[in-house]
């Protein structure tokens, strides 16, 4: 049994460990706000990049930059390598943040029947890394997730640059994403799809996983944009090259969607680490409760037996010598 000075030391370690957890659950929630409102953001911005790409297909059908039909991309088999963009966590404290989304990647390329040897997994946050050896599927390449806001356009740089080397096998900023629309009909023979896995917060503690083809373009998507009516008087005119604005639009558009993963993950990451918390801080006040309880009926216990040995001593000394 622990003595009352034992107890006494114990409740106070797990006292200090609740004002940590109490922290570490204010800094999440704080996260997830600041997600939450880069998020509403993304959510504009990408409005504005589809009102564009719609006025522009509203110019010129995007049908007619291809010598065929628009292809079914997603009804097509893959038979070469596939790039998989995975954004994970690169600090713990997030329950099964890491390990859920592994697991639905694997499941997902399963069911699409991309084997192993064609998957190239570029992992986005450290932990990953061991979930992923684990299921025998290596990461092709690896990115850490910023610290903040301010640094994730150079991680969606670098994630570009990363499919801009999947695909065409040249620096981003010479390439012609009109080469785009050209893989729509005949894919690159390096990389066929570009396939982007991440969790998406549904509230503050609840997210869930998600995929997002991002090349070749969802040609179902380009056929609504293109039928989509126009709300605004007049259509906007269009004084620039075509081919250049498209380009343009579409690398606007691969940018929002790989910021908007990252911030969805960053959010979801937090839900997760706030989830966890909760969970810890549940376990620590009965925790606490418990030795509380420990602690006031052993404090008690030796109070009466300090008092039985004074009775004890008292009737002792009553006794005729």
């Amino acid at each position: 049994m622990q003595t009352l000075e034992s107890l006494r030391n114990t409740i106070n370690s797990i006292e200090d460990l609740r004002a940590v957890v109490r922290t570490m659950k204010a800094l999440a929630m704080v996260s997830i706000r600041q997600y939450e409102k880069a998020r509403l953001s993304l959510a504009n911005y990408n409005e504005t990049v589809e009102l564009g790409l719609q006025a522009l297909l509203h110019h010129r059908r995007f049908s007619e930059t291809l010598t065929g039909p628009l292809p079914q991309a997603h009804l097509r088999p893959t038979t070469g390598p596939v790039g998989v963009i995975l954004f994970g966590s690169d600090h713990g404290l997030c329950g099964q943040f890491n390990e859920q989304i592994v697991t639905y990647v694997l499941e997902t390329l399963d069911q699409r029947q991309i084997s192993p040897s064609q998957r190239l997994i570029a992992a986005v946050g450290a932990r990953l890394l061991p979930h992923l050896e684990i299921a025998s599927q290596p990461a092709y390449t690896q990115f850490s997730l910023p610290s903040s806001l301010a640094g994730t356009p150079r991680l969606i740089q670098d994630l570009l640059e990363a499919i801009d080397h999947w695909r065409f096998r040249q620096p981003l900023e010479g390439s012609s994403l009109l080469a785009i629309a050209d893989a729509l009909e005949t894919p690159h023979p390096d990389v066929e799809q570009v396939l982007l896995f991440y969790n998406r917060s549904l509230s503050t503690t609840v997210y869930q996983p998600v995929m997002l083809q991002l090349l070749p373009l969802d040609p179902l998507w380009l056929s609504q944009l293109e039928k989509r009516p126009w709300d605004s008087v007049s259509m906007p005119m269009l004084n620039v090259n075509w081919e250049g604005l498209f380009s343009a639009l579409i690398r606007q558009y691969l940018f929002v969607a790989l910021y908007r993963a990252t911030v969805e993950s960053l959010a979801s990451e937090n839900a997760g680490r706030l989830a966890s918390m909760q969970a810890a801080e549940k376990n620590i006040e009965e925790r606490l409760s418990n030795l509380n309880a420990q602690y006031r009926q052993q404090r008690q216990n030796s109070i009466t037996g300090e008092l039985l040995d004074i009775v004890s001593g008292f009737e002792a000394l009553k006794k005729p010598g």
